[in-house]
């Protein structure tokens, strides 16, 4: 049974009126613990609770036992705490995203989980955690679920695709060249059919090791076609323009609308979408050299699907070319001008993912 720690004998009263109280959060699997503290930050108590539904309601009545409960400070919003947040938010909670703390105060103070939620809930008094944490309770949501089974399947199906070719490398020369000069999707068939055999011979245990893995190719490919299409009709329903602009695909927009969130509305700006997909520039000048260099920061899968987006407007779209010549012509130089091309298109597709949902709402 999970025992649960009691505040400190100063800290078991309660604040009888309607003051604001600020909730941190320092979520785990199992087990959250969270820590009260006034505007004034005032440390009120903390205590840890069961990560469940009954634990998530003893949460919030414990927290507001102290006061009027209006923002929570939770870490992992997007992993362990995911859960505790749509609670928080259907009980009309502001549900901020704290990170980590800095690690000089982390060396100062040490590390408790206690002491973590503490920090959760100051640096939401203080201003140094402000974002406004996903909901993950919509359309985009079911994105997120699909194209992670769809990740771990086309990787998994290149991993196989890797085994089998390998090991055609070294099977016997008769059934290598049986093999030999077909398509992969020939390849695969003919593998998948090779006969079955009860024999110990290395030939046997190679059409054998062949057929498995041209099977589980075909099964991975239908699994990952499968759910592709899932993606393309969630995106189609929700957020169809992204679809009709030149470079983006499902497997783009799907990753762009997750590093958004269902609440696209918490990104006040497009350089706030733009930095949080690592797409603006960092000021990186020195004496008379004056330039920007790539932000290593953001969200990589979103960088990554803009970058593609790019590669492919570079190839198809006119606009694209000029605006390349023009930079280019200017002084830049290609990756540079990619970068600013980067940043023009996610300004582009900001739009596109927040003003739709403010007319369909």
């Amino acid at each position: 049974m999970l025992r649960m720690p009691h505040p400190t004998a100063s800290r078991q009263h309660p604040h009888s009126g309607g003051e604001e109280v600020i909730v941190g959060v320092d979520t785990h699997k199992d087990t959250h613990t969270a820590a009260v503290i006034t505007t004034l930050g005032v440390l009120l108590g903390h205590q840890m609770f069961p990560a469940s539904r009954a634990g998530y309601g003893q949460l919030l009545d414990w927290a507001r036992s102290f006061g009027m409960v209006a923002r929570a400070g939770v870490e992992g919003t997007g992993s362990y705490g995911a859960a505790l947040s749509r609670h928080l938010r259907a009980a009309d909670i502001e549900v901020v995203e704290v990170h980590q703390p800095d690690k000089a105060t982390r060396r100062r103070r040490g590390k408790t989980d206690a002491i973590d939620a503490e920090l959760a809930a100051r640096a939401v008094l203080s201003g140094r955690a402000d974002a406004v944490a996903k909901t993950n309770d919509g359309p985009v949501e079911i994105l997120r679920l699909y194209k992670n089974a769809r990740s771990s399947a086309v990787k998994a199906r290149t991993q196989a695709i890797n085994q089998l070719k390998a090991i055609m490398i070294r099977v016997d020369p008769q059934l290598r060249e049986q093999l030999t000069g077909l398509t992969n999707s020939k390849l695969f068939r003919a593998c998948a059919d090779l006969p079955h055999t009860n024999g110990t011979s290395p030939w046997d245990a190679a059409a054998h090791t062949l057929r498995t893995l041209a099977q589980r190719i075909q099964h991975l490919t239908t699994e990952a076609n499968e759910l592709e299409k899932r993606i393309k009709a969630v995106v189609q329903s929700h957020r169809p323009a992204l679809l009709e602009r030149d470079g983006v695909g499902p497997d783009s927009a799907a990753t762009l609308l997750i590093t958004a969130g269902d609440n696209p509305d918490r990104l006040h700006h497009e350089a706030s979408f733009a930095a949080l997909c690592g797409s603006s520039p960092t000021e990186a000048s020195s004496g008379k050299t004056c330039r920007h260099r790539l932000n290593r920061g953001g969200d990589r899968q979103a960088n990554r699907a803009l970058h593609s987006i790019v590669l492919t407007r570079l190839r198809i779209n006119e606009q694209a070319k000029i605006y390349m010549d023009r930079r280019l012509a200017e002084g830049k130089t290609r990756r540079e001008a990619v970068r600013c091309l980067k940043r023009y298109t996610a300004r582009e597709l900001y739009k596109l993912i927040t003003e739709p949902l403010a007319r369909t709402t």
